[in-house]
């Protein structure tokens, strides 16, 4: 008996240490985790890139056109030149829906550490021009991760770039917002979490600036002109989320399993 009530003390510390750390998990578009007695589900949101206004500047030296790719849309404002009657874009920005969301659990918070969206942006040059020969690239699906301050995204590029899956894009300069889900300030039925967080100072690294430049089939002016934009613009990503407490065994329960425990350490010492 004495050996069975230790078992039991055993195992009844190691499930109180495993709730005194963390647990990682991804939740997914109309799915639910659960973890540190509570479940997280509907998770909706989307995230918003918003193209720097040096980007614009480069993208207008190549006469490059802005479309969306579903399920996210683009928002392209034009302006015209009062003498020289060029149209030329102004400001772009594209919409995605958040598709999943990757984060530490704790008794108290979700903290996020990887927040991806669906769709994108197409960037085309139909026509050559001083800054390129034509070309196209798609890039779509950003996956953001916030701790390594790095942005994925698949790519399909002109010229033979072809199709890229999660490739390492731009690094992060700054974070600003929170990045977590406060579960103590909850009502004890749960309810409904929300956070907005900027991601900003978006910077190519020079894999991806080299697929950038075949994809539009850049001339020496246009690596020019791309080489001048240090920051490619910011994400700013609202996302909710439902978290449910999940009741805790009863007193009556646990009463059970030790009693069932203490049974069959005594059948164990009759049978010896």
């Amino acid at each position: 008996m004495k050996l069975a009530m230790k078992t039991l003390a055993a195992a009844a510390a190691l499930a109180v240490s495993g709730l005194a750390g963390a647990a990682s998990g991804t939740l997914n578009l109309g799915e639910s985790v659960t973890d540190f007695n509570y479940t997280v589900s509907d998770l909706s949101g989307s995230g918003t890139l918003t193209f720097s206004s040096v980007l614009i500047g480069a993208l207008n030296a190549g006469k490059v056109q802005v479309t969306a790719v579903a399920p996210a849309t683009a928002n392209v404002v034009y302006k015209t030149n009062a003498a020289t009657k060029v149209v030329s874009i102004s400001s772009v920005s594209a919409a995605a829906p958040v598709t999943s969301l990757s984060g530490d659990y704790t008794a108290t918070s979700v903290n996020i550490t990887r927040v991806t969206s669906a769709g994108g942006a197409l960037q085309s040059a139909p026509t050559a021009n001083i800054a390129t020969t034509g070309g196209s690239l798609q890039i779509t699906n950003l996956n953001v991760d916030l701790i390594n301050k790095r942005v994925y995204a698949d790519l399909i590029g002109g010229n033979n770039v072809g199709t890229r899956a999660n490739v390492y894009l731009w690094d992060i300069s700054q974070i600003t917002g929170p990045t977590s889900f406060d579960i103590s300030q909850l009502p004890p039925g749960g309810g409904v979490v929300s956070s907005t967080n900027t991601v900003s100072g978006l910077k190519i690294n020079t894999d991806a600036f080299n697929l950038f430049a075949q994809a539009m089939g850049l001339t020496a002016n246009g690596i020019t002109s791309l080489s001048t934009v240090t920051d490619f613009g910011t994400i700013t990503s609202t996302i909710s989320a439902r978290i449910t407490p999940v009741p805790e065994p009863s007193t009556s329960a646990l009463l059970g399993l030790g009693v069932l425990g203490i049974g069959l350490a005594t059948r164990r010492r009759k049978a010896a």
